[in-house]
Protein backbone atom coordinates (compact mmCIF):
# COMPACT_ATOMS: atom_id res chain seq x y z
CA UNK A 1 0.00 0.00 0.00
CA UNK A 2 1.01 3.48 -0.54
CA UNK A 3 1.71 6.17 1.59
CA UNK A 4 3.85 6.60 4.59
CA UNK A 5 3.76 3.81 7.42
CA UNK A 6 4.09 5.29 11.53
CA UNK A 7 4.18 3.77 14.87
CA UNK A 8 0.46 4.49 17.04
CA UNK A 9 3.45 6.36 19.26
CA UNK A 10 5.14 7.98 16.20
CA UNK A 11 1.58 9.61 14.86
CA UNK A 12 0.50 10.53 18.27
CA UNK A 13 3.70 12.82 18.50
CA UNK A 14 3.15 14.08 14.77
CA UNK A 15 -0.68 14.80 15.52
CA UNK A 16 -0.27 16.60 19.17
CA UNK A 17 2.39 18.97 17.90
CA UNK A 18 -0.15 19.83 15.19
CA UNK A 19 -2.95 20.65 17.40
CA UNK A 20 -0.22 22.66 19.46
CA UNK A 21 1.50 24.55 16.88
CA UNK A 22 -2.36 25.64 16.26
CA UNK A 23 -2.65 26.84 19.09
CA UNK A 24 -3.91 23.92 21.69
CA UNK A 25 -2.85 23.13 25.10
CA UNK A 26 -0.22 20.51 25.06
CA UNK A 27 -2.29 18.46 27.72
CA UNK A 28 -5.37 18.63 25.76
CA UNK A 29 -3.53 17.61 22.41
CA UNK A 30 -2.28 15.13 23.84
CA UNK A 31 -5.75 13.88 24.46
CA UNK A 32 -7.15 14.62 21.44
CA UNK A 33 -4.50 13.23 20.04
CA UNK A 34 -5.61 9.99 21.62
CA UNK A 35 -8.63 9.48 20.09
CA UNK A 36 -7.46 10.43 16.43
CA UNK A 37 -5.07 8.30 16.41
CA UNK A 38 -6.97 5.13 18.31
CA UNK A 39 -9.87 5.80 15.63
CA UNK A 40 -7.10 5.02 13.17
CA UNK A 41 -5.94 2.26 14.02
CA UNK A 42 -9.19 0.35 14.64
CA UNK A 43 -9.48 0.92 10.84
CA UNK A 44 -11.89 4.39 11.19
CA UNK A 45 -10.27 6.90 9.17
CA UNK A 46 -13.55 9.34 8.95
CA UNK A 47 -12.39 9.65 12.66
CA UNK A 48 -8.87 9.39 11.94
CA UNK A 49 -6.02 11.74 11.06
CA UNK A 50 -7.85 12.92 8.04
CA UNK A 51 -10.02 15.14 10.87
CA UNK A 52 -6.81 17.06 12.16
CA UNK A 53 -6.95 19.84 9.40
CA UNK A 54 -10.18 20.84 10.36
CA UNK A 55 -9.32 20.52 13.72
CA UNK A 56 -6.54 22.74 13.81
CA UNK A 57 -7.80 24.91 11.75
CA UNK A 58 -11.15 25.42 14.03
CA UNK A 59 -8.49 26.11 16.83
CA UNK A 60 -6.94 28.74 14.91
CA UNK A 61 -9.80 30.60 13.74
CA UNK A 62 -11.55 30.33 17.40
CA UNK A 63 -14.19 28.26 16.67
CA UNK A 64 -12.84 25.38 19.04
CA UNK A 65 -11.14 27.13 21.99
CA UNK A 66 -7.60 24.82 21.72
CA UNK A 67 -7.42 26.30 25.58
CA UNK A 68 -10.19 25.81 27.42
CA UNK A 69 -10.85 23.34 30.03
CA UNK A 70 -13.99 21.68 30.95
CA UNK A 71 -15.75 21.91 34.38
CA UNK A 72 -18.16 19.66 36.29
CA UNK A 73 -20.86 19.80 38.43
CA UNK A 74 -22.95 17.27 40.24
CA UNK A 75 -26.55 19.00 39.94
CA UNK A 76 -27.78 15.55 41.67
CA UNK A 77 -26.94 12.69 43.60
CA UNK A 78 -26.69 10.10 40.57
CA UNK A 79 -26.24 12.74 37.66
CA UNK A 80 -23.36 14.73 36.43
CA UNK A 81 -23.18 17.86 33.86
CA UNK A 82 -19.92 18.80 32.20
CA UNK A 83 -19.46 22.37 30.37
CA UNK A 84 -17.05 21.78 27.52
CA UNK A 85 -16.77 25.55 27.28
CA UNK A 86 -16.50 25.52 23.27
CA UNK A 87 -13.28 23.49 23.33
CA UNK A 88 -12.75 19.78 22.29
CA UNK A 89 -14.95 16.96 23.04
CA UNK A 90 -12.52 14.60 23.97
CA UNK A 91 -11.10 16.34 27.57
CA UNK A 92 -14.64 16.73 28.41
CA UNK A 93 -15.87 13.18 27.41
CA UNK A 94 -12.78 12.27 29.84
CA UNK A 95 -13.85 14.19 32.76
CA UNK A 96 -17.42 13.22 32.88
CA UNK A 97 -16.81 9.63 32.38
CA UNK A 98 -14.09 9.77 35.29
CA UNK A 99 -16.87 11.32 37.32
CA UNK A 100 -19.77 9.47 36.05
CA UNK A 101 -18.10 5.88 37.03
CA UNK A 102 -17.65 6.62 40.70
CA UNK A 103 -21.12 8.36 40.58
CA UNK A 104 -22.17 4.92 39.24
CA UNK A 105 -20.28 2.79 41.56
CA UNK A 106 -21.66 4.63 44.47
CA UNK A 107 -25.75 4.54 42.85
CA UNK A 108 -26.17 1.83 40.32
CA UNK A 109 -26.61 4.34 37.90
CA UNK A 110 -25.16 7.50 36.53
CA UNK A 111 -26.53 10.34 33.77
CA UNK A 112 -23.75 12.45 32.07
CA UNK A 113 -24.61 15.50 30.27
CA UNK A 114 -22.24 17.60 28.14
CA UNK A 115 -22.54 20.96 26.67
CA UNK A 116 -21.21 23.68 24.62
CA UNK A 117 -19.68 20.58 23.08
CA UNK A 118 -17.76 19.65 19.87
CA UNK A 119 -17.23 16.59 17.48
CA UNK A 120 -16.62 13.36 20.02
CA UNK A 121 -15.27 11.24 17.39
CA UNK A 122 -15.91 7.75 17.85
CA UNK A 123 -18.29 6.56 20.25
CA UNK A 124 -17.50 3.15 20.95
CA UNK A 125 -14.27 4.31 22.44
CA UNK A 126 -15.74 6.22 25.34
CA UNK A 127 -18.19 3.32 26.01
CA UNK A 128 -15.31 0.92 25.56
CA UNK A 129 -13.39 3.01 28.25
CA UNK A 130 -15.84 2.88 30.62
CA UNK A 131 -16.98 -1.06 29.65
CA UNK A 132 -13.61 -1.72 31.02
CA UNK A 133 -14.34 -0.35 34.35
CA UNK A 134 -16.80 -2.95 34.24
CA UNK A 135 -19.91 -0.80 33.63
CA UNK A 136 -22.72 -0.72 30.96
CA UNK A 137 -22.94 2.21 29.05
CA UNK A 138 -25.31 3.84 26.23
CA UNK A 139 -23.94 7.19 24.52
CA UNK A 140 -25.59 9.35 22.18
CA UNK A 141 -24.70 12.48 20.66
CA UNK A 142 -25.97 15.11 18.21
CA UNK A 143 -24.07 16.65 15.40
CA UNK A 144 -24.24 19.20 12.76
CA UNK A 145 -27.44 19.02 10.39
CA UNK A 146 -27.32 16.05 7.85
CA UNK A 147 -30.03 14.06 8.10
CA UNK A 148 -33.81 15.37 6.57
CA UNK A 149 -36.79 14.08 8.85
CA UNK A 150 -38.67 11.44 7.28
CA UNK A 151 -40.56 13.21 4.09
CA UNK A 152 -38.80 16.28 4.23
CA UNK A 153 -35.83 17.56 1.62
CA UNK A 154 -33.71 19.64 4.06
CA UNK A 155 -31.01 18.54 6.79
CA UNK A 156 -32.18 19.10 9.93
CA UNK A 157 -31.07 15.95 12.28
CA UNK A 158 -27.41 15.07 12.80
CA UNK A 159 -26.11 11.84 11.87
CA UNK A 160 -26.36 11.21 16.02
CA UNK A 161 -24.26 8.40 16.14
CA UNK A 162 -26.17 5.75 19.28
CA UNK A 163 -23.01 3.63 21.14
CA UNK A 164 -23.55 0.67 23.66
CA UNK A 165 -20.40 -1.34 25.44
CA UNK A 166 -20.88 -3.67 28.50
CA UNK A 167 -18.45 -6.08 29.74
CA UNK A 168 -17.41 -9.91 28.73
CA UNK A 169 -15.87 -12.53 30.97
CA UNK A 170 -12.76 -13.05 29.98
CA UNK A 171 -12.71 -11.45 26.63
CA UNK A 172 -12.48 -7.38 25.45
CA UNK A 173 -15.65 -5.27 25.96
CA UNK A 174 -19.13 -6.01 23.31
CA UNK A 175 -19.10 -2.85 21.88
CA UNK A 176 -22.28 -1.53 19.70
CA UNK A 177 -21.40 1.62 17.57
CA UNK A 178 -23.29 2.98 15.20
CA UNK A 179 -24.14 6.43 13.05
CA UNK A 180 -27.83 6.77 12.25
CA UNK A 181 -27.41 7.65 8.88
CA UNK A 182 -26.79 4.49 6.87
CA UNK A 183 -22.48 5.44 6.57
CA UNK A 184 -20.85 7.70 8.76
CA UNK A 185 -21.00 10.88 6.91
CA UNK A 186 -17.22 10.80 7.72
CA UNK A 187 -16.75 8.35 5.11
CA UNK A 188 -18.32 10.63 2.62
CA UNK A 189 -15.77 13.41 3.71
CA UNK A 190 -13.01 10.88 3.04
CA UNK A 191 -14.27 10.38 -0.29
CA UNK A 192 -14.70 13.82 -0.96
CA UNK A 193 -11.43 14.78 -0.16
CA UNK A 194 -9.93 11.59 -2.29
CA UNK A 195 -12.16 12.66 -5.15
CA UNK A 196 -14.21 9.38 -5.18
CA UNK A 197 -17.54 8.21 -5.44
CA UNK A 198 -19.54 7.29 -3.03
CA UNK A 199 -22.26 4.42 -3.62
CA UNK A 200 -26.22 5.46 -4.48
CA UNK A 201 -28.46 5.12 -1.29
CA UNK A 202 -26.14 6.81 1.01
CA UNK A 203 -27.06 10.47 0.53
CA UNK A 204 -29.44 13.08 -1.86
CA UNK A 205 -27.91 16.17 -3.18
CA UNK A 206 -28.93 19.43 -2.45
CA UNK A 207 -32.06 19.20 -4.62
CA UNK A 208 -33.14 16.00 -2.92
CA UNK A 209 -31.92 13.47 -5.89
CA UNK A 210 -29.80 10.27 -5.02
CA UNK A 211 -25.91 10.92 -5.60
CA UNK A 212 -23.05 8.99 -5.83
CA UNK A 213 -20.93 12.16 -5.88
CA UNK A 214 -19.39 12.69 -2.35
CA UNK A 215 -19.40 16.08 -2.41
CA UNK A 216 -23.02 17.08 -3.77
CA UNK A 217 -23.52 14.26 -0.94
CA UNK A 218 -21.81 16.87 1.70
CA UNK A 219 -24.02 19.52 0.61
CA UNK A 220 -27.29 17.55 0.66
CA UNK A 221 -28.44 15.06 2.89
CA UNK A 222 -27.73 11.54 4.66
CA UNK A 223 -29.90 9.38 4.53
CA UNK A 224 -30.99 7.48 7.61
CA UNK A 225 -30.49 3.56 8.37
CA UNK A 226 -34.12 1.82 8.36
CA UNK A 227 -35.52 4.75 6.47
CA UNK A 228 -38.67 6.57 8.66
CA UNK A 229 -37.50 4.54 12.10
CA UNK A 230 -33.75 5.90 11.52
CA UNK A 231 -35.52 9.41 11.67
CA UNK A 232 -37.40 8.90 14.48
CA UNK A 233 -34.14 7.53 16.21
CA UNK A 234 -32.04 10.55 14.94
CA UNK A 235 -34.91 12.70 16.68
CA UNK A 236 -34.77 10.68 20.00
CA UNK A 237 -30.96 11.27 20.42
CA UNK A 238 -31.57 15.14 19.28
CA UNK A 239 -33.70 15.80 22.15
CA UNK A 240 -31.42 13.25 24.43
CA UNK A 241 -28.08 15.32 23.77
CA UNK A 242 -29.75 18.68 23.49
CA UNK A 243 -32.58 19.49 25.82
CA UNK A 244 -30.85 17.51 28.91
CA UNK A 245 -27.53 19.72 28.21
CA UNK A 246 -28.90 22.98 26.68
CA UNK A 247 -26.64 22.56 23.36
CA UNK A 248 -27.32 23.40 19.95
CA UNK A 249 -29.50 21.56 17.81
CA UNK A 250 -28.31 19.97 14.67
CA UNK A 251 -29.92 22.92 12.75
CA UNK A 252 -28.17 25.05 15.17
CA UNK A 253 -24.80 24.15 14.73
CA UNK A 254 -22.03 25.02 12.47
CA UNK A 255 -19.92 22.59 10.85
CA UNK A 256 -17.46 19.81 12.29
CA UNK A 257 -15.42 20.00 8.35
CA UNK A 258 -14.91 23.75 8.77
CA UNK A 259 -13.12 26.92 10.71
CA UNK A 260 -16.02 28.98 9.36
CA UNK A 261 -18.88 30.55 11.86
CA UNK A 262 -19.62 30.01 15.57
CA UNK A 263 -18.66 27.02 18.11
CA UNK A 264 -20.93 24.37 17.44
CA UNK A 265 -21.90 23.82 20.89
CA UNK A 266 -23.42 20.29 20.39
CA UNK A 267 -24.09 18.13 23.07
CA UNK A 268 -23.72 14.53 24.18
CA UNK A 269 -25.75 12.08 26.69
CA UNK A 270 -24.11 8.96 28.54
CA UNK A 271 -26.09 6.64 30.65
CA UNK A 272 -23.52 4.66 32.62
CA UNK A 273 -24.84 1.55 34.89
CA UNK A 274 -23.04 -1.04 37.11
CA UNK A 275 -23.96 -4.29 37.00
CA UNK A 276 -22.68 -5.01 40.64
CA UNK A 277 -24.08 -1.98 42.16
CA UNK A 278 -27.74 -3.50 40.81
CA UNK A 279 -26.84 -6.71 41.94
CA UNK A 280 -27.10 -8.51 38.59
CA UNK A 281 -25.88 -11.90 39.23
CA UNK A 282 -22.95 -13.00 37.20
CA UNK A 283 -23.55 -10.23 34.43
CA UNK A 284 -20.11 -10.84 32.32
CA UNK A 285 -20.83 -14.50 32.16
CA UNK A 286 -24.57 -13.77 30.74
CA UNK A 287 -23.08 -11.54 28.08
CA UNK A 288 -20.75 -14.12 26.85
CA UNK A 289 -23.21 -16.54 26.82
CA UNK A 290 -25.03 -14.87 24.25
CA UNK A 291 -21.42 -13.85 22.40
CA UNK A 292 -21.18 -17.30 22.24
CA UNK A 293 -24.37 -18.48 20.81
CA UNK A 294 -24.29 -15.32 17.99
CA UNK A 295 -20.75 -16.89 17.29
CA UNK A 296 -21.53 -21.09 17.43
CA UNK A 297 -23.70 -20.20 14.08
CA UNK A 298 -20.37 -19.63 12.16
CA UNK A 299 -20.16 -17.13 9.55
CA UNK A 300 -21.24 -14.50 12.17
CA UNK A 301 -19.14 -12.23 14.11
CA UNK A 302 -19.68 -9.39 16.91
CA UNK A 303 -20.04 -5.73 16.98
CA UNK A 304 -16.73 -4.46 17.12
CA UNK A 305 -14.85 -7.48 16.64
CA UNK A 306 -13.34 -6.33 13.31
CA UNK A 307 -12.09 -3.06 14.78
CA UNK A 308 -10.33 -5.00 17.69
CA UNK A 309 -8.48 -7.19 14.75
CA UNK A 310 -7.60 -4.18 13.20
CA UNK A 311 -6.43 -2.26 16.33
CA UNK A 312 -4.12 -5.34 17.56
CA UNK A 313 -2.27 -5.39 13.77
CA UNK A 314 -2.10 -1.32 14.07
CA UNK A 315 -0.22 -2.39 17.33
CA UNK A 316 2.33 -4.63 15.62
CA UNK A 317 2.78 -2.69 12.31
CA UNK A 318 1.88 0.55 12.80
CA UNK A 319 -1.08 2.53 10.28
CA UNK A 320 0.12 3.73 6.75
CA UNK A 321 -0.97 7.25 5.66
CA UNK A 322 -1.98 8.13 1.95
CA UNK A 323 0.89 10.71 1.16
CA UNK A 324 -0.66 13.62 0.87
CA UNK A 325 -2.44 13.32 4.59
CA UNK A 326 1.19 12.54 5.76
CA UNK A 327 2.61 15.48 4.34
CA UNK A 328 -0.08 17.92 5.51
CA UNK A 329 0.31 16.16 9.11
CA UNK A 330 4.25 16.87 8.97
CA UNK A 331 4.26 20.53 8.25
CA UNK A 332 1.34 21.29 10.72
CA UNK A 333 3.21 19.62 13.28
CA UNK A 334 6.30 21.74 12.17
CA UNK A 335 4.52 24.84 12.12
CA UNK A 336 5.19 27.08 14.94
CA UNK A 337 3.10 30.90 14.77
Amino acid sequence: MNGARLTLGELHELTARALVAAGTLRETADVVADALVAAEADGQPGHGISRLASYADQVRSGKVDGRARPSATRPARAAVAVDARCGFAYPAIAMGAELGAEVAAQCGIAALVIGNSHHSGMAGHHVESLARRGMVTLAFSNSPAAIAPQGGGRPLFGTNPIAFACPRAGSDPLVIDLSLSKVARGKVMVAAKAGEAIPEGWAVDPEGRPTTDARAALAGAMLPIGDAKGAALAMMVEILATCLSGANFGFEASSFFDAEGPPPRVGQFFVLLSPDAVGAPGFAERVETLCAAVLAQGGTRLPGDRRYEARRRAEREGVVLPDTLFADLVRRAGSTD
